[in-house]
């Protein structure tokens, strides 16, 4: 069984989201999708940081990206989502 590593860079909803609570949200999320290798916070501008997230998740399941999108989506802290990049292991 392969595995995939990706990572995506989360916009918060709003400045005031705290960036804590949103890890262990996501953590929480999407712990029966994948599994959080790493977290870093990107400052963008007046305060505002955005959160890279790296994720390993299993290759051989079918839809498992677009599952892991709609499930970061559902979450009212986060804003946007952009994927940066998809590697295999």
């Amino acid at each position: 069984m392969g595995k995939i590593v990706i990572a995506y860079k989360i916009f918060p909803s709003e400045s005031t989201v705290d960036l804590g609570l949103l890890k262990e949200k996501l953590k929480k999320q999407l712990s029966d999708l994948a599994s959080v290798q790493k977290f870093a916070e990107e400052p963008i501008a007046f305060g505002l940081s955005a959160l890279i997230v790296n994720m390993i998740i299993p290759e051989d399941e079918e839809g498992v990206l677009e599952k892991v999108e709609n499930r970061l989506n559902e979450l009212e802290e986060v804003g946007q989502i952009q994927t940066l990049g998809v590697n295999r292991l």
